[in-house]
């Protein structure tokens, strides 16, 4: 129980940190971080646009922009069918939305002109630049992990702890509440590192340099987000399968 209220303390203090000023909104008793929610309501917009389109006119032989779409959530599901096997169709729209939104965020903090807006403290950047949000993201893959194991084999899925003898159970315990702190961290360091880079090279070299790095970044942004949707897949059907 030691370990588990660590590891909980330890998500909530690193919900708290900070980089750089922030735009703060009171809603309810809690102050929210104002343009992490903006910036994700554009991304959101972006998606259900999107989505519309690609929906509002099906042909049985799809063509320009259908056929985009249909290769994507072919690719979805290959990633989830991979790393979950045969029972991956539940999980596709989870692990779908969790690619297109990272994806999208990550593509907005290179491409869309978040800092012509001015706002009273802060600027906007990418939603998965801030910890808050990549927390978010890897709580709801813990959640839907554990529920998929649950679901599968009911409490008969918290025997693994004790497997394959009992003396791993506190390290296996703490694999499981580690997870989404690394996966966390990966998405936050990469995202926000990218940034700090090309906000470095533009204020220092405006001119040529920077133009390679911003489409190194686009690159990397997109890695990023096939890493956390593979992982999220992974840990899902290893939940499922009942091993490491």
């Amino acid at each position: 129980m030691n370990v588990l209220a660590n590891t909980l303390k330890g998500l909530y203090d690193v919900s708290g940190v900070e980089v750089g000023q922030h735009f703060y909104w009171q809603i309810g008793g809690f102050q929210v971080h104002g343009q992490v929610l903006i910036t994700s309501w554009v991304v959101i917009a972006i998606l259900l646009g999107s989505a519309a389109i690609a929906v509002r006119d099906p042909q049985t032989i799809p063509s320009g922009g259908q056929n985009f779409f249909e290769y994507v959530l072919e690719f979805i599901r290959d990633v989830s069918k991979t790393q979950i096997g045969e029972e991956y169709g539940p999980w596709v729209p989870f692990i779908g939305t969790m690619f297109l939104f990272i994806f999208v965020s990550n593509w907005s903090g290179a491409l869309l002109p978040w800092k012509i807006i001015q706002l009273p403290h802060g600027e906007l950047a990418a939603p998965t630049n801030d910890i808050n949000t990549t927390v978010a993201l890897a709580l709801l893959t813990s959640v839907a992990y554990f529920y998929a194991g649950l679901a599968k084999k009911g409490l008969g899925y918290f025997g693994k702890y004790i497997q394959p003898t009992p003396i791993l159970l506190p390290i296996n315990i703490l694999e499981d509440f580690t997870k989404p702190l690394s996966l966390s961290f990966r998405l936050f360091g990469n995202i926000l590192a990218d940034e700090l880079v090309v906000v470095v090279l533009v204020s220092l070299v405006p001119s040529v340099v920077p133009i390679p790095v911003m489409f190194l970044g686009l690159f990397t942004s997109g890695i990023q987000a096939l890493i956390f949707a593979t992982l999220a897949a992974a840990y899902i059907g290893e939940s499922m399968e009942g091993h490491h």
